[in-house]
C-alpha cells in the first residue's frame, strides 16, 4: 500500500501529465477550427466575388470572431478605456438631394447624440496618453431610431479583411505569457504580426504620427474609416465617407510629453474633457462627408471599398453639412459611459452599407460583443441605448427584460392582434437595403484592387511636414527599439523601404542595423496559402502626391484659437499683483485657462500686500500639463531661484516647444534654465504690465508649439 507521500506524488505525476496535454503546442500543425476541421484561408472572409459581401454562412469567420468577441468578461475587449458626453447634432444644409434620413434632411432638427471617446489597445484602467488609436463614436438619437457613427480618429485601419480582427488585437494586447506589457504597441507580437502584414503599413505612418497621441480628446479628428452609402428617396446611391472637423483645430504632443503626462495624471484627456464641459467650454465638430456617385466607383487608384484607404480631400472634396455640441457630462459613469453599445449596424432609412470586408465582420461583432459584455439581448433597453422613436416589435422575455408587453400576440403575421404591428412601407419609413446586384461565386480570395499596401503610405509620409516626419522616424525607432526579435525588425524596415527609402535607413541607423535588401515573405507553411500567394503587395503611382489635409500643421483644421489652453503662472510670495491680474485678464479674455502655481499650497501675498490663492504647488503641478507658461514680475520671484522644480518645469516646457513669457524680475528666472537660449517662443519684457507681451503672447500661443525649437533642443 502507497504512503501519504507516494500518493502525493503520483497525483503530482498525473496532474502535470494533464497540463502537458493541453499545453498548446502550434510547432508544424495546421490551423483548424475548434471541431478541428482544416483550414484552408485565415486571411479573406467568404464572399460573394472578390469584391462582394460576405457571406453569413462563413462558420470559420464567426468561429473565429465569436470566440474573440467572448474573450474578456466583462470589460470590453477594445475601447475599454473611455470618455463621453451628451450633446446634439445641428444640420447646415439638407443632404436630401443624396440621403432621406431624415436628421440629416431638416435642418430644424436638433438631434440628441452621446459620444464615447477611447483608446483601443489599453485596459480600463489604462493611461490615457499611450501611442494608440482614438475611437470616436456618435450615436444619434433620432426621430427615425438610433443611427450610430463608429469611427476612430484616424481615417483608415491596419487590416483589410475582419478575419484578421482577432489576430490584430491579440498581437497588440499584452503578451499572454506575462500580460505585458499594458497599453503599448512596442513589442514583439504586434510589430511580428505588421512585418507579417503588408496591408498595415498606411496604418502605420498615421499610429506612429503624433495623431497617435494627441493633445486633448477635443482637439482630435474623426473618421467613420468605412465607405458607405447614402440612399435617396429615388433609391440612387452615393458612397460617403464621414469626417468630423474639430473646432479648437488638431493638435498633439510629443512623445516624451506624453509619457510624463502618463505619469503625472493618468486621466488626462477624461479630465480635460469633463472639466471642459463644466467650465461651459463646449467642445464642438464640424460634420463633413465626402460624396461619390455610384458611377465613380472606379474611377481611382485606390479601391473605396478596402478599409486601409482614404480618399485625398484634393480628389473629392470634404462637404461640411452640420455641426456638433458636447454640453453636458455623464450622470453617472457606468450606467452612460460604460453601458452605452455602438453597433455600426444601428443604421436608419437612407444611410446603408458597402463590400467592405472588414465593415461586414463588423456587423456581425458587434451585436455577439453587446450579448456578451452586457449579457443579455435586452441591451438595448438599458437607458442609454434606449431610441427615443417608438419601438413596436414580437420579441420577448430574456435576461433582464424591462418592457412589460401586454396582450396575447407576439408573432407576425396574425389576426388577433389585428395584424400589429404592421411592416411599414418604404413611404412609411420601412428600411429597405440598397438594390445592388450581386451575381458571383463563392470565394475565399482579395480582390487585387486591394494589393497597394504602400502607395498611401508614401502619401501620408510625403505629406508631413520635416518636423512631423522626424517624429514618425523618432516613434518607429523607440517601438522598434522595444523588440527583441532582430527578425521581425529586419522585416519591418524591408516594408518601411517600399514606403520611403530615407525613412527606413534613418530609422534602421537608430537601430544600429541595415536596411534589407529583399523583402522577406510571410512564412506561410501548408497548402492552404494557396489563395494568398496569388496576390503579391504592390505600389501603384498615386494622382496625388501630397495633401495638406493629412498633416496636423497644415491642414484646415488647424486653428489659431487659445481657447480653453491652459497656462501656468510661477509665483511666490512677493509676486507682483499687478502683473499678475493683467496677464490673467488678457489670457482669460482671449478663452485660456490660467493656474498660480506657487511654493505651497493656501496664499501667497503678493508685493502690494493682496493674498492670491494658489491653485497648485511646485510638488504637485508639472509642465506636460500646461500649454505654455508665464513668470510674473516681483522681488518675491527671484526667490524661486532656490526652487529646483522651478527649473525643470521651464525646462521641460522648453524642450517640448510650449510657449513662455516673463517680465520684470521674471526675466532674471529664464538665466538659470535653457530657455535662456532665447527664441522667437521665449518672449521677455522688462517692465510690467506691457501690453505687447501679453498681445505677443497670446499670437504666439496661437501656433500651439514652436516645432523648429527641435532643432536646438
Amino acid at each position: 500500500m502507497k504512503n501519504s507521500k507516494e500518493s502525493n506524488q503520483d497525483h503530482y505525476d498525473e496532474k502535470q501529465k494533464d497540463l502537458e496535454l493541453n499545453k498548446s503546442n502550434a510547432d508544424n500543425q495546421f490551423l483548424t477550427t475548434n471541431q478541428g476541421v482544416k483550414i484552408n484561408d485565415n486571411n479573406n472572409s467568404l464572399k460573394a466575388g472578390e469584391r462582394g459581401g460576405s457571406l453569413l454562412e462563413d462558420f470559420i469567420l464567426r468561429e473565429k470572431i465569436t470566440h474573440f468577441d467572448h474573450e474578456r468578461i466583462p470589460e470590453r475587449i477594445v475601447h475599454a478605456r473611455g470618455s463621453a458626453a451628451h450633446g446634439y447634432f445641428e444640420l447646415y444644409k439638407s443632404m436630401e438631394q443624396y440621403t432621406k434620413a431624415e436628421f440629416l434632411n431638416d435642418t430644424n432638427i436638433k438631434t440628441p447624440v452621446f459620444v464615447r471617446f477611447s483608446t483601443v489597445a489599453g485596459s480600463k484602467g489604462s493611461t490615457d496618453l499611450a501611442r494608440d488609436v482614438r475611437g470616436f463614436s456618435v450615436k444619434f438619437y433620432t426621430q427615425q431610431g438610433n443611427y450610430d457613427l463608429v469611427g476612430n480618429n484616424m481615417p483608415v485601419f491596419f487590416i483589410q479583411d475582419a478575419m484578421k480582427f482577432p489576430d490584430l488585437i491579440h498581437a497588440v494586447k499584452p503578451e499572454p505569457h506575462n500580460e505585458m506589457p499594458q497599453a503599448g504597441s512596442a513589442h514583439d507580437t504586434f510589430w511580428d504580426f505588421i512585418s507579417l502584414m503588408p496591408e498595415s503599413m498606411h496604418m502605420i505612418m498615421w499610429a506612429m504620427s503624433d495623431r497617435a497621441i494627441p493633445r486633448s480628446l477635443r482637439m482630435m479628428e474623426g473618421f467613420g474609416v468605412h465607405t458607405f452609402r447614402f440612399v435617396n428617396t429615388k433609391n440612387e446611391s452615393h458612397f460617403v465617407k464621414f469626417h468630423w472637423k474639430p473646432k479648437l483645430g488638431t493638435h498633439g504632443v510629443v512623445w516624451d510629453e506624453a509619457q510624463k503626462i502618463s505619469g503625472k495624471n493618468s486621466d488626462f484627456h477624461k479630465q480635460d474633457l469633463w472639466e471642459a464641459i463644466e467650465n461651459g467650454n463646449f467642445p464642438e465638430w464640424e460634420l463633413g462627408v465626402q460624396l461619390i456617385p455610384e458611377a465613380d466607383e472606379h474611377k481611382y487608384d485606390f479601391d473605396l471599398l478596402d478599409p486601409t484607404k482614404l480618399v485625398p480631400e484634393e480628389l473629392v472634396p470634404v462637404m461640411i453639412i452640420g455641426k456638433m455640441v458636447l454640453n453636458k457630462n455623464p450622470d453617472n459613469f457606468f450606467a452612460e459611459t460604460e453601458q452605452v453599445a455602438f453597433h455600426p449596424g444601428h443604421v436608419v432609412p437612407g444611410i446603408d452599407f458597402t463590400n467592405d470586408p472588414l465593415l461586414q465582420g463588423r456587423l456581425f461583432s458587434y451585436t455577439d460583443t453587446q450579448l456578451s459584455r452586457l449579457g443579455s439581448p435586452n441591451f438595448h433597453e438599458i437607458p442609454i441605448n434606449r431610441t427615443v422613436a417608438p419601438m413596436h416589435n414580437n420579441q420577448r422575455d430574456g435576461h433582464m427584460r424591462q418592457e412589460v408587453n401586454t396582450g396575447r400576440v407576439a408573432y407576425h403575421p396574425n389576426s388577433l392582434g389585428g395584424g400589429c404591428p404592421f411592416q411599414a412601407k418604404i413611404d412609411q419609413g420601412g428600411f429597405v437595403s440598397f438594390n445592388e446586384r450581386i451575381d458571383a461565386q463563392k470565394v475565399r480570395e482579395r480582390s487585387t484592387s486591394f494589393a497597394d499596401h504602400f502607395s498611401q503610405a508614401t502619401l501620408f509620409y510625403n505629406s508631413q511636414t520635416p518636423i512631423e516626419q522626424n517624429h514618425i522616424i523618432k516613434a518607429l525607432r523607440f517601438e522598434l527599439g522595444k523588440v527583441e526579435t532582430l527578425a521581425i525588425r529586419e522585416r519591418t524596415l524591408g516594408l518601411l523601404s517600399k514606403i520611403d527609402t530615407t525613412l527606413a535607413v534613418k530609422v534602421a541607423k537608430g537601430l544600429g542595423i541595415t536596411v534589407p535588401s529583399t523583402l522577406e515573405k510571410p512564412i506561410n507553411h501548408g497548402v492552404g496559402a494557396d489563395a494568398n500567394d496569388k496576390q503579391e503587395p504592390t505600389n501603384v503611382k498615386q494622382a496625388i502626391k501630397s495633401s495638406d489635409a493629412l498633416s496636423m500643421l497644415k491642414n484646415k483644421t488647424l486653428s489659431d484659437t487659445i481657447a480653453t489652453r491652459q497656462v501656468a503662472f510661477l509665483c511666490a510670495d512677493g509676486v507682483n499683483g499687478s502683473s499678475v491680474d493683467r496677464m490673467k485678464k488678457a489670457l482669460e479674455s482671449a478663452g485660456a485657462g490660467v493656474k498660480i502655481i506657487a511654493p505651497h499650497l493656501g496664499t501667497i501675498v503678493s508685493e502690494e500686500g493682496n493674498e492670491i490663492k494658489v491653485d497648485q504647488s511646485y510638488l504637485i503641478a508639472a509642465s506636460v500639463l500646461f500649454d505654455a507658461v508665464f513668470i510674473p514680475s516681483g522681488e518675491g520671484i527671484l526667490k524661486l531661484m532656490d526652487v529646483a522644480e522651478v527649473a525643470e518645469f521651464i525646462n521641460d516646457s522648453f524642450k517640448h516647444c510650449k510657449f513662455i513669457a516673463a517680465e520684470g524680475e521674471g526675466t532674471d528666472i529664464l538665466s538659470i534654465t535653457n530657455a535662456k537660449n532665447a527664441d522667437k517662443g521665449v518672449i521677455t519684457s522688462e517692465k510690467t504690465g506691457d501690453k505687447n507681451l501679453s498681445n505677443t503672447f497670446i499670437k504666439m500661443m496661437g501656433k500651439h508649439r514652436l516645432w523648429e525649437r527641435e532643432k536646438l533642443v
